[in-house]
């Protein structure tokens, strides 16, 4: 059995975390950190947890992580992983980390977005960008994972065939994402109240977000060149969910069967990408899930392709994608523990 630890464990997607772990066949659950919890029961905090989860929060340091797991999944804001993650490393458990701080590859890009300075640079080096579907070989090999965030899963794999097949100009792409509220986290705060959120729509970040870096970085090792592009983020009365529209100008006219091929060639193999042929995606076609839904139109009139994708924020976007990642790692089934459908309603 493989011992896994979640630092961070009472957020939303450490809580995911726990509640995949539970029922994963191969693991158990060794430790569960939590500075604000230290003390009380995983199940007293997410009562859905009773009987599933009852481990003790603790507020854990990296040597008794060493002592009791195998993995540990750091789910703590960024600035605060990499510090933590830097005395793990040199315990040698193999880490994944659901912060920003390991997603890329130029210290300076990472700087300059998240406006902190990185503590331990050199890991940088040795770290891996945790998407499957694109780095699986190198994160079979890994100790240290960034997972990648929602918005960039979701946006990227939603632009990934494209960009292979050199079928879009890399310019002038443009995407337009909404995120379910829990994508704000646990923490307090107005924006995020119900009065203030439902029945109401707003971007925030517009051409700041600090996701667009990433997908910038992803997307042009894909591409073979620089891409720049526009993200545009918006918050939705909904409770999870990442629904993104992609839009980019064709290099030459393509009907949508041409383009679809390459989707289906591209993910041909994917165990959690599902195309849509004669549909487009829905929110709650994945929500609870680990899947991506991609699905697109071609604009004739005006020789742009738009792409729907369609991810469970706390999933794929998050909890999921680390389980998945850990799976590699430790070379088992990919989807093991992960084969459920979402939930429908």
């Amino acid at each position: 059995m493989i011992r896994a630890g979640v630092l961070g464990a009472t957020g939303y997607a450490g809580a995911e975390l726990v509640r995949l772990l539970a029922s994963h066949k191969d693991t158990e659950i060794a430790m569960l950190a939590s500075k604000t919890y230290a003390g009380q029961k995983m199940s007293e905090v997410y009562p859905s947890l009773r009987g599933v989860c009852d481990v003790v929060l603790e507020e854990a340091d990296a040597e008794t992580a060493a002592q009791k797991c195998d993995v540990v999944f750091t789910a703590l804001p960024h600035g605060v992983s990499n510090e933590v993650i830097s005395a793990l490393y040199e315990k040698g458990l193999k880490v994944i980390d659901l912060s920003g701080d390991f997603r890329y590859n130029d210290i300076e890009t990472y700087e300059k977005w998240y406006q902190v300075k990185h503590s331990c640079p050199e890991l940088l080096k040795v770290s891996v960008y945790g998407l499957c579907e694109l780095h699986r070989e190198e994160i079979k090999k890994a100790r240290l994972v960034g997972n990648p965030g929602c918005y960039t899963t979701c946006s990227i794999l939603g632009l990934a065939p494209l960009l292979k097949n050199n079928a879009i100009e890399t310019k002038n792409i443009i995407i337009d994402a909404k995120s379910g509220v829990s994508g704000a986290g646990r923490g307090l705060g107005q924006a995020y109240h119900f009065c203030e959120c439902t029945e109401t729509m707003k971007a925030y970040k517009v051409a700041t977000h600090r996701h667009t870096s990433e997908i910038e970085q992803e997307l042009s090792l894909i591409a073979g060149e620089e891409i720049t592009l526009s993200f545009t983020p918006h918050l939705v009365p909904m409770k999870r969910g990442i629904f993104a529209t992609e839009y980019a100008n064709l290099k030459k006219p393509y009907t949508k069967e041409e383009l679809l091929k390459m989707y289906h060639d591209f993910y041909q193999n994917e165990k959690f990408v599902r195309i849509y042929d004669n549909a487009l995606p829905e929110n709650n076609h994945v929500t609870g899930s680990n899947f991506v839904d991609i699905g697109l139109t071609v604009d004739e009139r005006l020789g742009r392709v738009i792409v729907i994708s369609n991810i469970d924020n706390l999933i794929k976007g998050a909890a999921g994608q680390a389980v998945q990642n850990m799976n590699l790692m430790f070379g088992l089934p990919e989807d093991e523990g992960l084969c459920g459908a979402g939930y429908y309603l």
